[in-house]
Formats: C-alpha cells, sequence, structure tokens
C-alpha cells in the first residue's frame, strides 16, 4: 500500500508540472497578453505616457522574458509560496485567491451534503421499488434535473424571486454585510443566502447520483451474496441498506472524491457569475478571457491537483470499503 502511495504522488508531481506548462503554453497562444489590451485602453483613453508605464510593467512581471524563463520564475516561486501577481488586479494572486477561498469552500461543501442526503436514500427508493407510481416521479424529476443547466436554473430563479417575490437573491451577502467584518449578524446573514446558490448547484449533481445509485443498486440486488442473505432470514431493509447498498455506493465514492474536491476550489463557474458569488470560479473565468495567466495558471494548479489528491483518497477509501478490491 506505501508503494502505491508513493508512486501515486509521484505521478502526480508529474502530471502538476505538464498541466502547469500547458497551461502556461495554452494562455500564451492569443496574440498579444495583458498588458497589450490594457496599453490599447489607455491609448484610446488618451494617455500618452502609456507606453512608458506599460514598459515598466513589462519589466516588473518579467514579460520581456521568453516562455520558458517566465514559466521557470513562476514554478519555482511557486513551490516557495509565491504565485505571482494578477496583472488585473496589481495584487499578489495568493492574496486575491485567499479572500474568496472559504466562500468558495462553504458553497462546495453546502452543494455537497445537499447531494448526498438527497441522492442516495432517493436512489435506493428508486430502486428498491422499481416501476411504481414513486419511481416513475423520481426518475422524470431526475431527468428534468439532468437535462437543465445549472445557470438555466439559476435564471429562472433569478428573475422569479425579483419580479414575483421582488427580492434580491444574488450574492452570498445582503448591501449592508457585503464589506463588513465578520460579526455573528454577517454569519446569519450568509446562511440566509448560502442555501440557494447550493441548492441550484447540487440539482444537476443529486440527479445523475439517483440514476446511478438506482442503476447499481438494482443489478446489486439480483446479485448471489443477496439473495443469501435473504434466504438467512434477513430483513429487507437490513440486505438493501448493510449489504447491497454498500456495494453498490462504490461508483458514488469515486464521483464524490474527484468531483468534491475540485469544486471546492472553482465550483460551477457558471451558476457563480451568474448570481453575482464571490467565490473562485468566476475568477478563473475572468483571468482566462483577459490572458492573467500567473492567476489563472495558479487555479487551474490547484484544480488538478485537488482532482488528483480526490482520485487518491477515492481508491484508498474504495480498498478499505471493499474487500475485493486490492492496490498493491
Amino acid at each position: 500500500m506505501l508503494s502505491y502511495i508513493a508512486r501515486r504522488i509521484l505521478y502526480m508531481i508529474v502530471m502538476i508540472i505538464l498541466v502547469s506548462f500547458v497551461s502556461f503554453l495554452i494562455i500564451e497562444l492569443p496574440p498579444g497578453d495583458y498588458l497589450t489590451i490594457k496599453l490599447q485602453q489607455l491609448q484610446a483613453l488618451g494617455d500618452r505616457s502609456a507606453q512608458l508605464r506599460i514598459a515598466e510593467y513589462r519589466a516588473r512581471y518579467k514579460l520581456d522574458q521568453p516562455l520558458l524563463m517566465r514559466y521557470w520564475n513562476w514554478a519555482t516561486n511557486f513551490i516557495k509560496g509565491d504565485f505571482g501577481e494578477s496583472f488585473q488586479y496589481e495584487r499578489p494572486v495568493k492574496e486575491i485567491i485567499g479572500q474568496r477561498a472559504l466562500m468558495s469552500v462553504l458553497l462546495a461543501l453546502s452543494s455537497i451534503t445537499i447531494v448526498w442526503c438527497l441522492a442516495i436514500p432517493v436512489g435506493v427508493y428508486s430502486a428498491t421499488h422499481q416501476y411504481s407510481l414513486g419511481d416513475q416521479v423520481v426518475t422524470t424529476i431526475s431527468f428534468l434535473g439532468l437535462g437543465m443547466p445549472g445557470f438555466l436554473l439559476a435564471l429562472l430563479i433569478l428573475f422569479f424571486a425579483m419580479m414575483v417575490l421582488k427580492v434580491e437573491v444574488g450574492g452570498l451577502f445582503s448591501r449592508e454585510f457585503a464589506d463588513a467584518p465578520w460579526s455573528w449578524a454577517r454569519v446569519v446573514d450568509l446562511l440566509k443566502h448560502l442555501w440557494i446558490p447550493a441548492l441550484i448547484s447540487s440539482v444537476t449533481g443529486t440527479a445523475g447520483l439517483v440514476r446511478i445509485m438506482r442503476g447499481n443498486l438494482l443489478e446489486t440486488l439480483g446479485q448471489p451474496f443477496v439473495e443469501a442473505a435473504r434466504a438467512r432470514g434477513l430483513k429487507g431493509s437490513k440486505v438493501t441498506w448493510k449489504h447491497a447498498v454498500r456495494v453498490a455506493i462504490n461508483p458514488l465514492i469515486v464521483i464524490l472524491t474527484s468531483e468534491a474536491l475540485p469544486s471546492i476550489v472553482a465550483g460551477d463557474a457558471l451558476v457563480a457569475t451568474v448570481l453575482n458569488l464571490p467565490t473562485v470560479g468566476p475568477l478563473f473565468v475572468s483571468a482566462l478571457t483577459s490572458q492573467d495567466m500567473f492567476l489563472a495558471g495558479t487555479i487551474l494548479v490547484f484544480i488538478v491537483l485537488m482532482t488528483m489528491i480526490g482520485t487518491l483518497i477515492g481508491d484508498l477509501m474504495l480498498a478499505a470499503l471493499d474487500p475485493r478490491i486490492r492496490l498493491d
């Protein structure tokens, strides 16, 4: 087991290096860079000293050096904990991401909690009551949830809240608490707003997991070990939850660990943009569109890192829960 973990960590290091370099290269593919766009904006405003200011910025951010040199400088500083400076915000990347990381974590954990509290029992009910009226209702709602994009649902809820209820549901804070220091009143205001984006973000995930849980459990309920448990006189609920669900839940563990951790970093960027949420997702999209390479590259590296850590945790959890799985 230790040798397996060591190999996976080695693969993770190699993958992070490759992904960081490729992301740096892709961000550089469009003509020009962030400062080229900035220069055009300043010149359009009639700023005659714009050229000199941009030249100073290029020297400060080392944009006058070749791509490989810029990547090497950023990568070596990244290992030391210095992620560079954002061109757009003119502030350290670490500081910008840190301001939004807490909100991203809270929103992701809320969404994951809703998804798992709903998907597993609903999926089990749908499988154990196959073709019943309840199963048909669950199936219909699941397909609707899978077919409706999260950002469209967010737009519909915004429209309904503003036009019918005459209330604002965007953001995670009311206007008086948006820039206020942390207090108990601000925490309460956050909880009042947090459930709406968490519910929207969990709709598609819940629908997908319900279908996966239903299909896997139906297949598992027909296995010989389940029939043997029933033949021993065990209760139907005990057979389902203690024996069948334990095996059928394996794919859900993989999905949880491989998707939940990356969502903590980026989340659903489109939903966050529509609802005006102060999370990392919209920041990542903005950095990509503006070619803010240090900010975009740092977020992308953390997304990949969380994905690989999640898959490793998922493999270890599967090996611990299912005796049929061996990693060595």
